[in-house]
């Protein structure tokens, strides 16, 4: 049954605007490190998501250590990418918490609530063509959030800090992202929204 203290995935930054002047020129070299094994995690995320379609179809559950591994690979993906976008100061730390509840150590905060049981096996079966809409509404907001950033860059490298409604933009653009990759990777049964909110 899916837990109602959060939505299937939250995401939150607690970051000033304010950043080094610098960090658009050099924030994609220094980050990647955390991209080499973001990708790597990615591709074990893919077959365990193949394990989770079998286990759901068949059974109505998804295993809980495979959900944990799940949550802990897109908390991992969102910190090395709002580092790539310059979006906080921090350096992201090397971390594998496979804990649904984000453990708070870094300023953005991703919590999970999956669905482990009483799962829909007819819509898991037919997910891969379910979430076509909105994966390609997701990637033309991509292409949009990546545009924006570029755009940002230049406002930081002259005034220091990120433009608020283009930092919106970009958070709200990683939320949905963050949405239909728990829906794809089989944490949740509920259809992303395609709301660029909170």
């Amino acid at each position: 049954m899916i837990h109602t203290s959060v939505p299937t995935a939250a995401l939150h930054l607690d970051s000033p605007r304010e950043t080094q002047n610098w960090r658009p020129l050099v924030s994609g070299l220094l980050a990647i490190p955390h991209l080499v094994i973001a990708n790597a995690l990615g591709n074990v995320a893919n077959v365990m998501s193949i394990v989770s379609w079998f286990s759901i179809v068949f059974t109505g559950r998804m295993p809980d250590g495979i959900a944990r591994f799940q949550c802990m690979i897109l908390r991992y993906e969102a910190r090395a990418y709002s580092y790539v976008a310059f979006l906080r100061p921090a350096y992201p730390q090397f971390e594998f918490d496979m804990a649904n509840t984000d453990p708070g150590n870094d300023p953005l905060r991703v919590d999970f609530a999956p669905q482990l049981s009483e799962r829909n096996r007819v819509t898991v079966a037919f997910r891969l063509i379910l979430i076509i809409p909105v994966v390609i509404y997701t990637a033309v907001i991509a292409v949009a959030a990546a545009f924006v950033v570029i755009f940002a860059g230049f406002a930081v490298l002259f005034t220091g800090r990120w433009p608020q409604g283009l930092r919106t933009f970009v958070l709200n653009a990683g939320r949905l992202s963050l949405r239909v990759s728990a829906y794809g990777r089989l944490l949740t049964d509920t259809y992303p929204r395609y709301a660029l909110t909170a």
